[in-house]
């Protein structure tokens, strides 16, 4: 199979980074490996922190022609000039955004393991839904997207689909055929060598 039927990487940063390390080592990681997108995904509600990250992302993705998304800050997406946002409420709020933001942008909506609320953010203009944890976390309520569902989505649903959370590499393989992007984060950075890390679990996609 071409590379381009194997399923594509999606970066999320960590919840917190350090500017004097964190833009070099994405750069590391986006000169490493084919990347599709970067979120930006920081725990802090510090607009200034948020702002100053944004600024040294963009510096990085865009040099490399990768966009550069935000979870949930819709006016900041705008403000800063990113590529879009991600949204965490489900189908909630896509509909608004879309509108707000227009048909450029790329909107991205995050549905737990929802089937319904994946399709009707894709019905209200979602670019991409994604589902997850697809691995065991103590974090949630415990509630994980299973692997029956991106295989039914994958058959039913033509917008593109990303599995997140928890992700390891028999995971991967396991959904590598019924999903469009795997939304990889704190499963690199927190490793000693994101690179190796990110280069290990790519050797598990399966067309």
């Amino acid at each position: 199979m071409a590379d381009a039927e194997l399923p594509q990487i999606y970066l999320i940063t960590p919840p917190d980074i350090e500017l004097s390390r964190f833009p070099d080592q994405l750069a590391a990681v986006l000169d490493s490996a084919d990347v599709a997108c970067v979120r930006l995904s920081l725990a802090t509600k510090d607009e200034d922190r948020i702002s100053r990250a944004a600024d040294a992302l963009r510096e990085v993705t865009y040099a490399r022609d990768v966009a550069l998304v935000i979870s949930e800050h819709v006016l900041m997406a705008e403000r800063l000039g990113l590529d879009g946002v991600h949204l965490t409420d489900a189908s909630r709020s896509v509909r608004k955004v879309r509108k707000d933001l227009g048909d450029d942008a790329i909107v991205g909506a995050f549905c737990g393991a929802s089937s319904h609320d994946g399709m009707t953010a894709g019905e209200n203009g979602a670019d991409y839904v994604s589902f997850g944890p697809v691995g065991a976390t103590p974090l949630g309520d415990g509630t994980l997207a299973e692997k029956d569902l991106f295989q039914w989505w994958s058959e039913m649903i033509e917008v593109p689909v990303v599995a997140e959370g928890a992700l390891d590499s028999n995971i991967i393989a396991q959904l590598s055929p019924f999903t469009d992007f795997f939304g990889i984060g704190e499963e690199i950075w927190k490793t000693d060598d994101p690179v190796a890390t990110l280069a290990g679990f790519r050797a598990a996609f399966t067309a």
